[in-house]
């Protein structure tokens, strides 16, 4: 497939956690068109898995949607931070606990049609309370979710969210023989 070429970038908006740009890009076949750019660091989606078999996941308002989501806890990654010491680090930070293991599950691009986040998907396990002071403009309150009633909460729409359902629906698979 023929790439697109930037022939020229202009940036709109910087802000605390995203950047706007706008590329003027040629398209293969010579003409030229606009791309609206939301500029967002990689960052992490995890399922703590208890030894109940259940995941907790955290329910926290959220104003673009301008309601509280039930999610998976999640968080982008600092400066210089892999995968699995921001997804640690969330952990801690978010539910207040530890992870003794984390397997890597998938990377996905969030929003490949304007945005440019990568995410990480991790199954983290062999949890031990360990706490961070957690970030100061977030209210979180952290919901156990046994695994056997997580597909019926998707398809309620008690779990809305894209990146938790994705990471919740390979937990799912993952973990389907013990259902």
């Amino acid at each position: 497939m023929a790439e697109e070429t930037t022939l020229n970038t202009r940036r709109i908006y910087n802000g605390k956690i995203i950047d706007v740009r706008i590329d003027i890009v040629r398209l293969p076949d010579g003409r030229t068109s606009q791309r609206e750019i939301v500029e967002h660091g990689d960052s992490v989606v995890m399922v703590p898995v208890n030894h109940e078999q259940s995941v907790l996941l955290v329910r926290q308002y959220r104003q673009a949607p301008e309601k509280a989501l039930l999610e998976a806890p999640a968080g982008g990654l600092e400066a210089g931070e892999t995968p699995e010491e921001g997804v640690l680090r969330e952990l801690q930070e978010e539910i207040g606990f530890t992870a003794g293991s984390l397997e890597r599950m998938v990377g996905f691009w969030v929003a490949p049609g304007f945005c440019t986040e990568y995410m990480h998907a991790y199954i983290a396990t062999d949890l031990r309370p360990s706490t961070l002071a957690p970030d100061e403009d977030e209210d979180i309150e952290v919901v156990p979710v046994p695994i056997a009633c997580i597909p019926d909460m998707i398809r309620s729409g008690e779990i809305e969210d894209a990146k938790t359902i994705a990471a919740l629906l390979m937990v799912t698979y993952i973990y389907r023989d013990s259902l």
